[in-house]
């Protein structure tokens, strides 16, 4: 695995605030930000999909992914990294794909995320690693994580009971 740089570990950090904030607001806590090559916050989203005013599509990575996409070539998503608070599910590895986005730092794996959600109707785990997904696809996405697993933790703990 790539080592994680200072940088990744501040945005990680940042997108675990972000998915706090998420529940604090009564969304599932997950959040995602796009940042360039040189450092520059293309896009963050928090998830809004909770039922039943929220489309279960509305996850962090898909709406960070896409807005992202929407304002900037791909040339530059490319060299682009998507942080996010969790291990992103196959639906939002096939958006990071799409955006042409080449980089992906997660925090808490979706293994992880299993235990604390357990059968959770809301989280149905789609147990596929986002590696799995990437390798599948012609072009190559880095991926780097899981990392500071017990702080992203934290905004799922009593949430999903």
């Amino acid at each position: 695995m790539t080592e994680p740089t200072e940088t990744d570990l501040l945005h990680l950090h940042r997108c675990i605030a972000l998915s706090r904030l998420a529940r604090d607001a009564g969304q599932h806590p997950f959040a995602a930000l796009v940042v360039d090559a040189d450092g520059e916050v293309l896009s963050e989203a928090q998830n809004h999909s909770r039922p039943p005013d929220g489309d279960p599509t509305q996850h962090a990575e898909l709406l960070a992914a896409g807005k992202a996409a929407s304002m900037f070539p791909p040339e530059r998503l490319a060299k682009a990294t998507l942080y996010t608070s969790a291990e992103p599910c196959c639906m939002c590895a096939g958006a990071i794909y799409w955006a042409n986005i080449g980089r992906v730092v997660y925090a808490l794996s979706e293994q992880r995320l299993l235990i604390l959600t357990g059968a959770n109707p809301e989280n149905p785990t789609f147990s596929l690693p986002c590696r799995e997904v990437f390798e599948c696809g012609q072009r190559r996405v880095e991926v780097v994580g899981p990392l500071l697993e017990d702080e992203a933790a934290k905004p799922h703990e009593g949430f999903w009971r």
